[in-house]
């Protein structure tokens, strides 16, 4: 099944960018949704969509992504459950995957259309549809955790799709081991990041910073409303991320203050070792 009709709920910055790349580099007609009026009346006013998802009009959409909060995009799949089209897609865009694939797996069992849990691995240190843009996605990774049993075609349409919007990468995972893996690689980086700008010191940072400082307070401008909802429903997997940074930490903090060269410079090598590993992979 071709998609040539999607529908998008939620255009902040991700489902904003969305329907922006999906305007400017598909010929798809694209209705939107979102709870700020506004938002809707300017996505409509420019043109990126050409009208707004109502209940009605989920049916015509071959496709249905999800762009909201974790517990939002929860109770939209379920109140919508019977509006879908049959054999249509839905797939959301939330950054943990365990608390919404699980409680959905029931409701769209015998439903008559494929939910399949998505993560655009893109994103800047802004929110809203005012900064979003198509661009956005441009060279990036799509995560996908579809239940067992969810058919190849529907990944297939969802990956030829994502591919004119510019992904380059699809990764395919489980909600399990997404929400342990992303724990390290964006949520720790949040969490360190905005640790790091707390410290009495970050004030006085001018004419003393470089690229150092800016990579590592750069994400620190969140939103912090999104990532308080993603850190507590990752929570355990999080923490224990946090536990062995902080064991890291301490082991350094400690050869430092004993000015224990050697096994400083042991650590660093094993630190530098480790990044060049990493970067033979990218």
């Amino acid at each position: 099944m071709m998609i040539n009709t999607v529908g998008i709920a939620g255009l902040g910055l991700i489902g904003g960018s969305m329907a922006k790349a999906i305007h400017q580099y598909t010929d798809c007609t694209l209705l939107g949704y979102d709870t700020d009026g506004a938002v809707l009346s300017r996505a409509l006013d420019e043109g990126i969509i050409s009208a707004a998802l109502t209940a009605d009009r989920l049916a015509d959409c071959q496709l249905v992504i999800v762009a909201l909060y974790p517990e939002a995009a929860v109770d939209y799949v379920t109140r919508h459950r019977d509006q879908f089209r049959r054999s249509g897609t839905v797939m959301d865009c939330g950054g943990v995957k365990g608390v919404v694939c699980g409680p959905l797996e029931s409701v769209v069992r015998d439903a008559g259309f494929h939910f399949v849990g998505g993560h655009p691995m893109a994103g800047i240190e802004r929110s809203g549809y005012g900064h979003a843009f198509p661009e956005l996605f441009q060279g990036a990774s799509l995560i996908l955790t579809p239940y067992p049993g969810t058919p190849q075609s529907c990944l297939d349409e969802i990956w030829e799709l994502a591919r004119k919007l510019g992904f380059r990468h699809l990764q395919l995972s489980t909600p399990q081991e997404h929400d342990h893996i992303i724990a390290y690689t964006s949520q720790l980086a949040h969490v360190v990041s905005c640790a790091y700008v707390g410290s009495p010191s970050a004030p006085n940072f001018e004419g003393f910073s470089a690229g150092s400082f800016k990579d590592m307070t750069r994400v620190a401008k969140l939103n912090e409303e999104m990532w308080t909802e993603l850190f507590l429903e990752n929570q355990d997997a999080l923490v224990r991320e946090i536990d062995t940074l902080v064991e890291e930490l301490a082991a350094f903090a400690y050869v430092i203050r004993r000015g224990d060269r050697d096994n400083l410079k042991n650590m660093l090598r094993r630190a530098r070792e480790i990044k060049e590993a990493i970067d033979k992979d990218c």
